[in-house]
């Protein structure tokens, strides 16, 4: 059975890649503000693991709301990047790419703490899964770390420092801006991983 993985090129996708090293993965550039950092990423990734990767693009940036899309946030907005309806339309771009693959699992790095926002919990991929298992190619959503924190992942992976280095996790530009929660978040589990200042 060919399995993918929806690899954004930050550090849980990574680190999911790493330890699962799926057929295909996908990267999709939705018109995101850190589109290309996150192609660039993902790109160096799977040359090193050999996966084949595939670039989805569909400009729905006039969607976007919050700092991924260079907007104020919702009123809706459980967190500043939350862009609505995103989870459920990167997994559907991706599943489209996927199907013409032959793939009949795609595998989402969602981890313990996306439970911020309603599509980043388990009850999201359980339905999501129902809901593309219901038509043509019935294919099969997973979230294999979804109980996991990002350390716990990284750990579990075994992915390497040279690897993860290379990881682009900001939600606001192609290089790293250092204030974003995505750079936050990913200097504070480096930290924790014991790899200080890197």
């Amino acid at each position: 059975m060919s399995t993918a993985l929806l690899l954004s090129g930050g550090m849980d996708s990574a680190a999911l890649a790493y330890w699962k090293i799926p057929q295909y993965a996908y990267t999709i550039d939705y018109g995101q503000l850190p589109a290309e950092g996150e192609i660039r990423a993902a790109a160096a990734l799977c040359k090193s693991l050999s996966i084949i990767h595939r670039i989805v693009r569909a400009d729905c940036s006039e969607l976007g709301t919050g700092d991924m899309a260079g907007r104020p946030p919702s009123e809706l907005a459980p967190v500043s990047e939350w862009w609505p309806f995103r989870n459920q339309l990167i997994i559907t771009l991706a599943g489209v790419s996927a199907l013409s693959d032959g793939v009949k699992e795609l595998m989402v790095g969602a981890i313990r703490s996306d439970n911020r926002h309603a599509d980043g919990r388990p009850e999201f991929f359980e339905n999501i899964s129902r809901l593309m298992q219901l038509q043509e190619g019935s294919l099969y959503i997973s979230a294999p770390a979804i109980g996991l924190s990002a350390v716990e992942l990284v750990k579990a992976s075994g992915i390497p420092f040279t690897l993860l280095a290379w990881c682009h996790s900001c939600h606001v530009a192609s290089y790293a801006c250092g204030q974003c929660r995505g750079c936050t978040k990913h200097a504070e589990t480096m930290k924790e991983l014991g790899y200080g200042d890197y």
